[in-house]
């Protein structure tokens, strides 16, 4: 599991004085960042190789601005030429959002999908966690 803590900040909340749904994707992704550098260590553009293909939520419970929240990351499944993240955002020790992105490993030049290279299929597989249906 790869873990983030995020500091919600004044602009994160919404006039319902919680934080507002469309922030999460936002976070999400900021803690994909690890599993990014997996294709991408140097996080170049000109060799950028991912692409999203899918992203859902589930909002479980409300946040609010006063206390920080963890998002929790695993590689959920590992296929030919993309891959499942499945994400929680934690606060207060309830769960509050959870999410799947698919990830596709991308040849930009030929525009198609190519197939996960061992080495970057290996990584992922160390913060594999099988989800329960």
């Amino acid at each position: 599991m790869l873990s983030m803590i995020i500091t919600p900040k004044f602009g994160d909340v919404d006039g319902l004085r919680h934080i507002n749904n469309n922030v999460l994707p936002q976070w999400f992704e900021l803690a994909r960042n690890p599993i990014y550098r997996i294709f991408n260590p140097d996080y170049k553009f000109e060799t950028w190789n991912l692409i999203l293909a899918h992203i859902d939520f589930d909002f479980v419970e409300q946040m609010y601005f006063d206390q920080d929240v963890e998002i929790r990351s695993w590689v959920a499944k590992v296929g030919n030429s993309s891959f499942v993240v499945y994400q929680e955002a934690w606060q207060g020790g309830r769960l509050c959002v959870k999410g799947k992105t698919v990830v596709v490993d991308f040849d930009f030049e030929n525009k198609k999908s190519v197939r996960i290279p061992d080495a970057e299929r290996a990584r992922l597989m160390e913060h594999f966690r099988e989800l329960a249906e």
